[in-house]
C-alpha cells in the first residue's frame, strides 16, 4: 500500500520498521520537530526521524497541520493510508480525509478504557490485570473511533517502559496484520459508558505517596520507570526508586522504620530494590546504604 507514517517517540519505531520490511510503499513520514536535549541542548531529532532517516524515507517536520498548505502537501501524497503512533499532534479533519483508508492509529491500551496520552501509565497506576493495543480508525474525537483489532497482554510486574517496549512490537505486527487483508475485520463501535481517560504524566506526580498501601505504592514506582521516577526527598535533596519491593512490616506511613531503608505506608511498606540521589548514578540498596545513611524515624515527601 502506498502509506504515510506518523509518529514521534520510541514506542512509534517499531511499527515503521515492520511497514518498511512488509514492503508498503512509505511515500513520507511526519514527525515532531527537532527538540533540544542533552546537557549541551542540542537540536536532536526524533526516534522515527533518526529511523526514517536510516530507512532512506522522506522525512516532514510541522510544526502544525492546520494550514492549508502542509494539509495540501498531505493531500498531493494520494495515500491510500495513514499510519499514526503517538504522533503528538492533532489531526484537522482534512487530514483524516485525505487517505482513501483514512488514518490508522495504534493505541496503547484496550479502548475504550485509556483513550489519551498515558495509556500505559494509566493503566499500571490502576492496577489493571490487563492492557494491549487496539488499531483503530481515526475520527475527530480523542480516541473515539472504531476498533479495528485488538490484542491484550497481562500487565504483571512489569514497568511502564517494558510494557511500553512489548506493546510497541504488538503495535507493528497488528498493523502489518490489519493492512494485508483490512476487509477480514469489520469495525466495533466504542462503548463510551465504558470510556476512561488517560491524562498525560506530569513530573510532580511522581512524588511517591506513602499515605496508601504499599501495592499502590508499588504501582506507582512501576508505572514512573523510566520517566519521571518516582520519587521522595530528603533534606533538599531527591531520592529516585527505580524499583523496589513491598516488605510485611508496618509503621507511620512515609517514615523510615528501620537502617534498611524500609518506609512505612499506609498498609505495608516498601524497600528500595534501585535508588538514585539526583546527580549520582543509580545504585542497588546495597551500595546506596554503603554510602548514605539516613536516620530510623526520619519522614520522607
Amino acid at each position: 500500500m502506498r502509506l504515510a507514517f506518523m509518529g514521534t517517540p520510541d514506542f512509534a519505531v517499531p511499527a515503521l520498521r515492520a511497514l518498511n520490511t512488509a514492503g508498503h510503499e512509505i511515500v513520507a513520514v511526519y514527525s515532531q520537530p527537532p527538540r533540544r536535549a542533552g546537557r549541551g541542548k542540542k537540536l536532536t531529532p526524533s526516534p522515527v526521524q533518526q529511523v526514517a532517516e536510516e530507512l532512506g524515507l522522506e522525512v516532514r517536520v510541522p510544526v502544525s497541520l492546520k494550514n492549508e498548505e502542509a494539509q495540501a502537501e498531505f493531500a498531493a501524497l494520494d495515500l491510500d493510508a495513514a499510519v499514526v503512533a503517538a504522533y503528538g499532534l492533532i489531526l484537522p479533519q482534512a487530514i483524516l480525509d485525505a487517505p482513501k483508508m483514512g488514518c490508522l492509529n495504534i493505541h496503547g491500551s484496550l479502548l475504550p478504557r485509556w483513550r489519551g496520552a498515558a495509556p500505559v501509565q494509566r493503566a499500571i497506576l490502576a492496577g489493571d490485570q490487563e492492557t494491549g493495543i487496539t488499531i483503530m480508525q481515526m475520527e475527530a474525537g480523542l480516541d473515539t473511533g472504531p476498533m479495528l483489532l485488538k490484542s491484550s497482554t497481562p500487565v504483571a510486574e512489569k514497568t511502564a517502559g517494558e510494557l511500553t517496549e512489548e506493546l510497541a512490537q504488538t503495535g507493528a505486527d497488528l498493523m502489518v496484520q490489519y493492512l494485508a487483508s483490512p476487509q477480514d475485520h469489520s469495525p466495533e463501535v466504542q462503548d463510551d459508558t465504558l470510556a476512561t481517560y488517560a491524562k498525560k504524566i506530569t513530573k510532580e506526580e511522581a512524588r511517591v505517596n506513602f499515605d496508601q498501601p504499599a501495592t499502590a505504592v508499588l504501582q506507582q514506582v512501576r508505572a514512573f520507570n523510566p520517566v519521571p521516577c518516582a520519587f521522595f526527598e530528603y533534606e533538599g535533596d531527591r531520592y529516585r526508586i527505580h524499583s523496589a519491593e513491598t516488605v510485611t512490616k508496618s509503621g507511620q506511613a512515609g517514615t523510615l522504620i528501620d537502617d534498611q531503608m524500609t518506609i512505612a505506608c499506609a498498609d505495608g511498606a516498601i524497600k528500595p530494590v534501585l535508588i538514585q540521589k539526583a546527580g549520582r548514578p543509580k545504585l542497588t540498596l546495597a551500595e546506596f546504604l554503603n554510602g548514605t545513611k539516613i536516620p530510623v524515624g526520619t519522614s520522607l515527601q
